[in-house]
């Protein structure tokens, strides 16, 4: 099969300020991708037969049990645990499998994990509030150095852990994770890695402790997550959440917790997520890497090299030539970011992300902003006012995406570059701080009451 291949909704129509119904140009993979007709026509397979997980002698529970526990089984392929005494533990996303092992490495304030700058929310703020974390640094282009790494590895006190990103979700960068790796071990510090970014796009790397992904970043939107690791960090302490299936006995004053990875999946599991990964991680692999990488360089060099020669456009992040994912985020010179994206959103179809990306600390530095400027933005968002906030737009491809597409978007860029006038008046939410126009033009009538993508995130 060639890519581009098409997902579920490629073909659907949306209402545009001048009347007319456009495609839907879907460039925000980064955040959650539409599902493959695959998985979809897999979970339609199964719903017939879906039932209660590891808790029932009927037919229909014993077949649910089998293929949840195959997709669990596909989960550790897929991440290279052939051979190892490995867990995959079923969770929602990648921010609640990194909150499990932040619970269950019993980590204290202090224990020193070493993280970087370039880490979403998911990778920070779990390790932050119950460990001291030490921070690599990045340069003005939004990249670290393995010596970079090391250093923080080798200062006192030792650290416990090093938690790192496979692919950055603002730039597409992807830091030297193999050699990091296996400076880390070398001294004796676990790795675990957020693979949520680099999972649809690139191999995980096999030689991680821990690692972790969504399901629906990679055409899987059913809402499973994976967090894979060895089979001893979990035998000992209680599990991240206590309930029914994650025990052998129970009394009212003392319980024997099963062995994992069931001990870590109280109550009943989300099955069909599970046989949705199970069938993206199919059809991936039949894809292969080879084509799925030479797709997302090709998209890669198109996006981020055509949107440099648009004048008044700022590509933030490592040089063209740079390997990185297909990710560009940039920011208009006289345009607001929020403004761009509605512009983009409701004149030509185009769906991108704006706002922070759940990134804060790492756009600040990609845009270079000052220590006066973040504590200004802080004080308006602290009233309710988000219009100032710092931002920037975001286009994100998949295995969907065209040269199409991505000429279309560039087409589009350039024209609000241009300063050419809108087509309808815009106004701003302060709460969201995002652009509306001042008519609805046929989108629900609700959407500004119900929050933006500039919200917090």
């Amino acid at each position: 099969m060639k890519l581009p291949v098409a997902l579920v909704g490629d073909e659907s129509l949306v209402p545009c300020v001048d009347g007319e119904s456009r495609r839907y140009i879907g460039l925000d993979a980064a955040a959650s991708t539409a599902a493959l007709p695959s998985v979809v026509d897999r979970v339609i397979e199964f719903l017939p037969s879906y039932s209660s997980v590891h808790r029932g002698a009927g037919y229909k529970s014993q077949l649910a049990t089998a293929r949840y526990e195959e997709a669990r089984e596909a989960a550790l392929d897929f991440a290279g645990r052939e051979g190892r005494d490995d867990v995959a533990i079923i969770c929602r996303n990648t921010t609640e499998a990194i909150n499990h092992l932040v619970y269950r490495l019993d980590l204290h304030e202090s224990d020193v994990i070493v993280a970087t700058v370039i880490e979403h929310h998911a990778n920070l703020l779990p390790w932050s509030r119950v460990a001291t974390c030490r921070y690599v640094e990045c340069g003005p282009d939004g990249t670290f150095t393995l010596d970079d790494v090391v250093d923080a590895l080798d200062a006192v006190p030792r650290p416990r852990l090093l938690t790192i990103s496979g692919a950055s979700n603002i730039t597409g960068w992807m830091p030297p994770i193999d050699e990091i790796i296996d400076a880390a071990q070398a001294r004796g510090v676990q790795v675990m890695v957020d693979g949520a970014q680099l999972a649809p796009h690139r191999p995980l790397p096999i030689d991680a402790d821990f690692v972790a992904w969504s399901g629906h970043k990679m055409y899987a939107p059913f809402g499973a997550g994976v967090l894979v690791g060895p089979r001893r960090a979990f035998i000992d302490g209680d599990p991240f959440l206590a309930g029914g299936g994650a025990v052998d006995l129970v009394d009212l004053d003392e319980v024997v917790w099963t062995t994992p990875p069931d001990r870590e999946e109280a109550g009943s599991p989300n099955v069909v997520g599970a046989v949705a990964l199970h069938a993206a991680i199919t059809e991936l692999t039949n894809l292969g890497w080879p084509a799925i990488i030479e797709h997302d360089r090709h998209l890669a060099k198109t996006l981020r090299g055509g949107l440099s020669t648009i004048a008044g456009v700022r590509v933030l992040g490592p040089e063209l030539s740079c390997d990185t994912l297909p990710v560009a985020t940039f920011t208009l010179e006289v345009v607001p970011f929020a403004l761009v994206a509605a512009r983009l959103s409701h004149e030509f179809a185009i769906g991108v992300r704006h706002g922070c990306f759940c990134a804060h600390p790492y756009l600040i530095r990609l845009l270079g902003l000052d220590h006066d400027e973040v504590a200004r933005f802080q004080k308006d968002v602290r009233r309710g006012d988000r219009r100032s906030m710092p931002g920037a737009v975001r286009a994100s491809c998949g295995v969907n995406t065209s040269d199409d597409d991505v000429r279309q978007l560039l087409e589009a860029v350039a024209v609000i570059a241009s300063g050419a006038p809108a087509p309808c008046d815009y106004v701003q939410d302060p709460a969201s701080g995002d652009y509306f126009p001042a008519s609805t033009h046929g989108w629900p009538v609700d959407a500004r009451s119900r929050g933006g993508s500039c919200s917090p995130g």
